[in-house]
């Protein structure tokens, strides 16, 4: 079957969500530099992330498919908390988020025959209360290794989740609500 997009993601859950609803996408990873810029606020961090991947996206490849790229963050006290370098990173950043509340900011960008188009979808989520030892005993099991805030919802992380308010797969990294809003006005129906 013909890709109908290109998703410009190495993320096996944004291909695994693309797949869900039935999108036929073909992969082309790009490299660019994420560091947050001094003072952004998360909305335009995310926002600009995306759009600079789609846009890298874009410009190496010479199909004409439309071009998908997405950029997660999790968000405590307005504080960009990223992936985990090593255990000790990992511990600081779940140590955060126990027992409180915080936020996953999600975007998505798609360009197509010149237009270009975004949404972002925001989650609150909240951690029940995590034990030091817990804590080391889920970075031993490898899944928060690579994942933005150290954890997977999808995940074993689930069981530390009380609540979530928003988008479960915002959360895992592509909404798929917002995704299919943008892909419409690319032409592609997710139910067709």
């Amino acid at each position: 079957m013909q890709a109908q997009l290109i998703l410009a993601s190495a993320s096996p859950r944004r291909s695994e969500l693309l797949k869900q609803i039935g999108i036929r996408h073909a992969v082309m990873a790009v490299d660019i530099d994420e560091t947050p810029f001094p003072g952004e606020a998360p909305a335009a961090y995310v926002e600009r992330v995306a759009a600079e991947k789609s846009a890298v996206c874009a410009s190496q490849n010479d199909s004409l498919l439309p071009v998908l790229a997405a950029d997660t963050s999790v968000i405590c006290d307005g504080r960009i908390l990223g992936k985990p370098d090593d255990l000790q990173h990992a511990i600081e950043i779940l140590s955060r988020l126990s027992g409180r509340n915080h936020q996953v900011y999600s975007a998505v960008s798609l360009r197509n025959a010149g237009c270009h188009w975004q949404a972002l979808s925001v989650s609150e989520v909240r951690f029940r209360p995590l034990s030091h030892q817990e804590i080391v005993r889920y970075w031993q099991t490898g899944e928060p290794c690579d994942k933005a805030g150290a954890y997977a919802i999808q995940g074993l992380a689930s069981v530390f989740i009380e609540s979530i308010t928003g988008s479960f797969s915002g959360v895992m990294g592509l909404p798929l609500f917002e995704t299919a809003q943008l892909l419409s006005q690319a032409g592609i129906e997710v139910i067709q």
